[in-house]
């Protein structure tokens, strides 16, 4: 068990920092199945150091590096891992065990597995029906080119697929079923599979990728916009910032990019500058009662906090997926909130927070649930509260391991207890 992090910011609020940020891990997930793929001929650079791209970068070079065999590949708890895997082990040689934590076999995996079942993968559940661990032999004899599947659930799911289609004997072509959600995430794959040679058709709800080889290139990680959102969020809820974030583009394949545009109504500019952006505190104007979050649920947290600790009464949809994450972060964000007077309800599907009763105590000690993102979504609550204590502090390993010394370094105060 990780000690707990006790955070605290003494002084006037002020902070003008500049803080470099590790690589997407969203984007160096994807390029390291792409490299895998494409046996090498893709690389990667500006990896990141986030522990489920550590851990997903180590599996692919132990499953290089070995014959064809029975082995266990152990995500722990890295849900993108587990995803990319399952779509990626049945194209190899070999007898595979996919598991990973307690909490990664109650997070379902059913809908990928079956449908990769129905071009002739050979998968099986090994413990609950629908979950993991899988069992999984390959590689696969194909048996059809064309897949259904469902565009409002993972959009991991969706990229996983995508990312072996080229390497297929007949290529794949996924049939969308309802509305596609999570987008930025499904076209940041198809970039990024175009910047490594391979093409694809997009037609109505149908994406095609014929069996096509890749070209030799290297994907450039850029750094992680995820991130950026907690210093938009502690730039929100300080007096005064002006906080530089080097490397961040304008025009970003993450759809995380959208905290940018979302932070102006929290009083938060951006200017983009040479090397970057740059955030600067001004006044809020919410415009918006209602945010809509289905393109980018991993900022979720960030925003509702924020709001929250603004004592904006907002509501907010496309947060369903919100629920097989890490935890049920619903849950998670409800149970935390209520510490400090606000309440988070549900109204079918329309999320809305009640700030009526919000207040601050001297000390809070926040639940992270084993998932980063509460974590440091709470951690900027710090510059309300005197001190606030968050549960479990290695829990950020997971995908921005220099949190806290980032923190620090902006003027926190941030002690292991």
């Amino acid at each position: 068990m990780s000690k707990h992090a006790l955070v605290s910011f003494t002084g006037n609020t002020k902070i003008h920092t500049e803080i470099a940020l590790t690589g997407s891990k969203s984007e160096c997930n994807r390029a390291l199945i792409i490299s895998a793929a494409s046996k090498g001929t893709v690389k990667v650079d500006n990896m990141s150091i986030a522990a489920d791209s550590v851990t997903l970068d180590r599996i692919l070079k132990q499953i290089s590096s070995t014959a064809p065999h029975q082995q266990t590949v152990d995500v722990g708890p890295a849900g993108t891992a587990m995803r990319f895997l399952t779509a990626y082990l049945p194209t190899l040689p070999g007898n595979f065990l996919l598991t990973g934590t307690e909490r990664m076999k109650q997070r379902p995996i059913g809908i990928l597995a079956e449908a990769l079942k129905t071009i002739g993968a050979e998968i099986s559940y090994a413990e609950k029906e629908g979950f993991p661990p899988l069992s999984i032999t390959g590689p696969l004899p194909q048996s059809k080119g064309t897949v259904k599947i469902k565009g409002d659930i993972s959009s991991q799911y969706i990229s996983a697929l995508l990312m072996i289609a080229p390497t297929l004997e007949q290529g794949l072509t996924l049939q969308i079923e309802g509305e596609l959600t999570s987008l930025p995430y499904v076209n940041m794959t198809l970039n990024m599979l175009e910047e490594a040679g391979i093409s694809h058709n997009w037609d109505g709800n149908n994406i095609s990728i014929k069996p096509q080889p890749f070209k030799a290139a290297t994907l450039v990680v850029e750094p992680d916009w995820s991130a950026a959102s907690y210093w938009y969020s502690i730039a929100c809820l300080a007096n005064e910032a002006e906080i530089s974030l080097p490397y961040l583009k304008e025009q970003s394949l993450q759809g995380d990019s959208r905290i940018r545009s979302i932070m102006t109504a929290f009083g938060v500019q951006t200017a983009t500058t040479a090397t970057g952006i740059t955030l600067s505190s001004s006044t809020t104007d919410f415009t918006d009662a209602i945010l809509d979050l289905k393109d980018c649920p991993d900022l979720a947290q960030t925003i509702i906090v924020c709001a929250a600790a603004l004592k904006k009464n907002l509501s907010f949809t496309g947060l369903e997926t919100l629920k097989i994450k890490e935890t049920d972060r619903i849950k998670a964000l409800q149970n935390e909130l209520a510490k400090i007077g606000v309440t988070l309800t549900e109204d079918n599907l329309v999320y809305t927070l009640n700030c009526d009763g919000l207040h601050f105590p001297d000390r809070v000690t926040f639940g992270t649930y084993e998932d980063h993102r509460m974590a440091m979504a709470f951690a900027p609550l710090s510059l309300l509260i005197k001190e606030v204590v968050l549960e479990e502090m290695d829990v950020v390993e997971k995908s921005y391991p220099d949190f806290w010394k980032d923190l620090s370094k902006a003027g926190f105060t941030v002690a292991a207890i």
